[in-house]
């Protein structure tokens, strides 16, 4: 994932796009992507209270086990800034010849830290209410469609469950997504869980395909694509979730690093 801004790596070393220079580095990844015919999304994520900076920020001032850093809640001046340095993100994702973004909504990132009362407990207009706390994603989504035209993939990275208390329902998750969906998304790729939950997600234990359930009725609930992931490590895996009808598309990360051949 790629920071629209300095608060929002997961590290020091997190990537950071905020202007053309430095848009320009990546040309060399996607102009190699396409003489293959390839197409290529950038990945845009802001860590918020899950980063490992000497500063964190969140939705509100609510730590987490797995940080040592007490974030700091961002003003309703830095929420607004936030939305548009994640624009601005895509737009110099676009510049640098990307075929789309991926927001990262899911996960327990920033996003989905506005999303839930489990870290959200703000009382201006980006907190209290589902529609309040969801309008940040939403608002990213929208101006960021607005920014890049018709003619840009903007997925959206959603969390099918977020196997965390407090987080949300399977009925706001399906609110959620028809939100991001009428924002202008093109995509909804779907994660599972939070990195603090105590479930386990991709561990060797799950069986494969084990959230597939969890992804279909994303996909009944939306017009657009779906994508299902998480321990789905074979090719007939991913053939029967789709043949299923649990998922459009598929994603994977790690079955690429074990299995070159893939």
């Amino acid at each position: 994932g790629v920071a629209p801004n300095e608060f929002g790596g997961m590290d020091e070393h997190t990537s950071i796009l905020m202007n053309e220079d430095q848009a320009e580095a990546y040309r060399y990844i996607t102009n190699a992507v396409h003489a293959e015919d390839g197409r290529i999304c950038m990945q845009v994520l802001h860590a918020g209270r899950y980063g490992d900076l000497a500063e964190t920020v969140g939705a509100s001032a609510i730590s987490t086990r797995i940080n040592k850093i007490e974030p700091r809640a961002l003003t309703t001046e830095e929420v607004e800034a936030t939305i548009e340095d994640f624009v601005r993100c895509a737009a110099l994702a676009q510049y640098a010849g990307f075929d789309g973004i991926e927001i990262m909504g899911s996960e327990g990132y920033l996003i989905t830290q506005f999303c839930v009362l489990r870290t959200n407990d703000r009382d201006d207009e980006w907190g209290g209410t589902f529609e309040n706390r969801i309008q940040f994603p939403v608002e990213i989504v929208r101006r960021s469609r607005e920014r890049v035209g018709p003619n840009f993939l903007i997925v959206f990275r959603i969390s099918a469950l977020d196997l965390v208390e407090d987080g949300l329902t399977r009925t706001e998750t399906i609110m959620l997504a028809r939100a991001i969906e009428a924002a202008g998304a093109d995509v909804l790729s779907s994660g599972v869980g939070w990195h603090e939950a105590r479930v386990p997600t991709i561990a060797h234990m799950v069986p494969r395909g084990a959230w597939t359930s969890f992804v279909g009725p994303l996909k009944l609930a939306v017009s657009i694509p779906v994508v299902g992931s998480n321990r789905i490590n074979t090719p007939e895996v991913a053939e029967a979730v789709i043949e299923a009808g649990e998922a459009d598309l598929i994603a994977l990360a790690r079955p690429m690093l074990s299995d070159p051949d893939f």
